[in-house]
């Protein structure tokens, strides 16, 4: 008994073995294409496809298998990678992956470089080299280490400190804090109308058609300088939404293409959408009646019923306006010819209207 016993607990640990191993070993007719670098694998094996008909729990079933089979594949050439220990030997353990063989499409387009502004092209054709300073420095007056530009920048800012030295050769008389106030004011208009420069002049440079530049000369008409207009207003980070406007310009949307926004749908997102919007497609294309926009017909059939309203209308006051002017004119109308009718029944009893009334009738 004691024999059959050991046989027995020896023939269900080698079946738990290779239940085991079966759960790592996976066979295929034909081997998959694996793409490391990206954590893909192409399965060329073709699918029963018997098993794939309908849609009950045997399909389910086997897609499950043939999915946990795949994953089961990728893994395990993932521990056949080298690997090390991340954060020292008591990290976790990470693979090194490999440059990827797949070039997998963008959802969204690359962008494109920023042009370069005039300072850049100027140091590029002077050869000048941008020196990379620390933003921190020593402040000796306050004793700590502050900004080198901007809000609480060492050395503080000079129009708001409470002593000003004049300069020499300056009047003693002026004001040197209105002085720095003013010159502080002058730098930051500067620098902003700089700014917008390169914004144009970017803008200009990334459209299909450039438009036309500003030459100080007077030859541009309305068109060209209404452009030139709204690309520098629209060059601001609000697209010009706060930017003042002349008297007589029209209300537009912000845009920077002048036009309407376009809008994509995203290529990856919801699945049942898109095959709906592609279904519809498809019926429309394959419909033999035309596709009718009811609201579209409605618009344009009330729109003729109102014009050829106006028309009657206007057609009908009109007539009326001629009669009315004819019927009030016959009984006291002015100018020659009434006053030649009216002259005869004022003098017939004097005896001489009539004929100074043939006189001004000829």
């Amino acid at each position: 008994m004691a024999a059959v016993r050991v046989e027995a607990v020896l023939a269900a640990a080698e079946e738990q073995e290779a239940e085991k191993r079966r759960s790592i070993t996976v066979e295929k007719e034909l081997e998959l294409e694996y793409d490391l670098g990206n954590l893909l694998a192409v399965d060329r094996n073709p699918p029963p496809a018997a098993a794939l008909r309908g849609a009950g729990p045997r399909r389910e079933a086997l897609l499950r298998a043939l999915a946990r089979d795949n994953t089961q594949l990728l893994v395990s050439r993932l521990w056949e990678l080298p690997a090390e220990r991340a954060g020292g030997a008591g990290g976790p353990l990470v693979a090194q992956l490999p440059e990827p063989t797949f070039r997998l499409p963008r959802e969204k387009p690359a962008p494109k470089p920023r042009p370069p502004t005039r300072w850049e092209q100027f140091a590029r054709l002077k050869g000048i080299r941008r020196k990379k300073k620390t933003s921190l420095v020593w402040d000796e007056q306050a004793k700590e280490w502050r900004r080198r530009w901007g809000y609480k920048r060492a050395g503080g800012d000079p129009s708001r400190a409470w002593l000003a030295e004049v300069p020499a050769g300056a009047d003693p008389e002026e004001d040197q804090f209105a002085r720095l106030r003013r010159e502080k004011r002058e730098r930051v208009a500067r620098n902003e109308l700089n700014r917008l420069r390169n914004l144009a002049r970017a803008h200009r440079a990334g459209s299909a058609v450039p438009a036309a530049p500003l030459h100080p000369t007077g030859h541009q008409d309305r068109d060209e300088l209404r452009r030139v207009a709204r690309v520098a207003r629209v060059s601001t980070a609000s697209l010009g939404r706060f930017q003042p406007r002349l008297p007589k310009e029209p209300a537009e949307p912000p845009s920077r293409s002048g036009g309407k926004k376009r809008r994509f749908q995203p290529l990856l997102g919801n699945l049942a959408a898109e095959r709906s919007r592609q279904l519809e497609l498809l019926r429309d294309m394959g419909s033999k009646k035309p596709v009718l926009d009811i609201t579209r017909a409605v618009n344009k059939q009330l729109r003729q019923e109102e014009a050829e309203a106006a028309a009657a209308n206007k057609g009908k006051k009109q007539s009326k306006r001629g009669k009315r002017g004819r019927r009030q004119q016959r009984p006291g109308r002015s100018g020659k010819k009434s006053g030649a009718r009216r002259q005869p029944q004022q003098q017939k009893p004097t005896g001489g209207g009539t004929g100074g009334g043939r006189r001004k009738k000829a």
